[in-house]
């Protein structure tokens, strides 16, 4: 049987292609070290296109994306394991607490900016990165194909249920539909 996940094909939960999510998080990986590479402070401080952060900022949220995979992870591993409905009310709850979430996530990434800015940005994206593909790798079909329900109220790429390796998959789309807001010469061309 045959889904799709995004861009990435899933085919059953045996033949997980990891390699294929394993190479998008290589490329956006290469992509954000062209993109620090190439911006000088003015295109940094420029405000992105269609949000209120900076590219500086939106390139932060961009990381943030894989770094909240792991907290992810963790709660698709225990709500797998327990009855449907369970996962259905945290997620519901989690829908209902919406408004907050925005507020926090755009204020995370305008404060956290200043931590991890571009200077910083690429190596703990590196580590990240290195990190999730190193789990995944040693994940077996079983716990891949373990799912939650996920508050799609907070993410347009959150569906209502995702499995263990959609989430694997996700950060790399929020990765890339945020890469098409950067402004200026950071701004994609293709």
């Amino acid at each position: 049987m045959t889904a799709q996940a995004g861009d990435l094909e899933v085919v059953d939960h045996d033949d997980i292609d990891r390699g294929a999510i394993i190479q998008e998080m290589d490329d956006a990986r290469a992509t954000l070290r062209r993109l620090l590479a190439s911006a000088d402070p003015d295109t940094l401080r420029r405000r992105s296109n269609g949000t209120r952060w900076t590219n500086e900022e939106l390139l932060f949220h961009m990381v943030f994306g894989y770094m909240i995979v792991r907290a992810l992870l963790i709660l698709v591993r225990i709500f797998g394991r327990l009855p449907a409905p369970v996962s259905r009310l945290f997620a519901a709850v989690l829908n209902f607490a919406t408004g907050p979430f925005h507020v926090v996530n755009y204020w995370g990434s305008r404060f956290a900016e200043v931590t991890f800015n571009h200077r910083r940005m690429g190596a703990q994206f590196d580590r990240v990165v290195g990190s999730l593909e190193r789990h995944l790798r040693r994940e077996s079909a079983e716990s891949l194909a373990r799912s939650m329900s996920f508050p799609t109220r907070w993410d347009p790429f959150f569906k209502p249920t995702m499995t263990l390796a959609e989430v694997y998959h996700y950060p790399t789309q929020h990765f890339d539909f945020h890469r098409r807001q950067l402004s200026g010469p950071l701004a994609p061309t293709d």
